[in-house]
């Protein structure tokens, strides 16, 4: 079973942030019984399954310092393992109040407090801040994503997508009606995953 010393070889995160991260994880197991934060049958594998798919989008960040929006954060993959690995900007939208009192006590006990916002409503209502990048995994179909992220982003913004297999099919839809640049990464968590990094989004005329 993959646990946080194979996490840990493959990410470089430091001892601090692995400690940081084992009581994340301890604390989800813990509020698991109350609240289904993950698929339960992943949580024996949790940091295969979720640790490392959220933190492998830290190499592919545009630079060190950059502000993240994380879209349906629900139990904070991956954008709350991005702050814990050292993410100073990021935002976590998480339309379930159940689900954001969670984050929010991870975010207390992990002591990432000043590097993180939890936003409790639906990304519609959110303000159109302009962000560097835009994170999502496993809410919605691409084009729906890109909808949603359209209005947070800059012509040098970029997306970072964890997706599963239907990644071509959503991308070949996707493509008729927004024009970007598309970098595909294979996932390190899943073999079936990907990850796309859209740059340029544009809504064709």
């Amino acid at each position: 079973m993959f646990h946080v010393k194979q996490f840990q070889q493959i990410t470089g995160a430091n001892e601090e942030t692995c400690k940081r991260l084992q009581l994340y994880s301890e604390l989800l197991e813990k509020w698991h019984d109350k609240i289904n934060l993950v698929g339960s049958k992943t949580l024996p594998d949790l940091w295969k399954r979720h640790m490392l798919d959220s933190a492998q989008l830290l190499p592919l960040l545009p630079r060190p310092e950059c502000t993240i929006l994380d879209f349906g954060s629900g139990a904070g993959f991956p954008g709350l393992v991005l702050a814990i690995m050292g993410k100073s900007h990021v935002t976590l939208v998480e339309s379930d109040g159940r689900k954001c009192v969670f984050l929010a006590e991870a975010v207390r006990k992990t002591k990432v407090g000043s590097s993180v916002c939890v936003q409790n409503c639906r990304i519609e209502k959110l303000p159109n801040n302009k962000v560097d990048v835009v994170i999502s995994r496993g809410l919605a179909p691409l084009e729906k994503l890109l909808i949603l992220a359209e209005r947070f982003l800059r012509s040098d913004s970029i997306c970072l997508f964890l997706k599963g297999k239907q990644a071509d099919e959503e991308l070949a839809k996707s493509e008729k009606k927004w024009t970007m640049k598309t970098t595909r990464f294979q996932s390190q968590s899943d073999t079936s995953g990907t990850i796309l990094k859209l740059e340029n989004v544009m809504r064709r005329e």
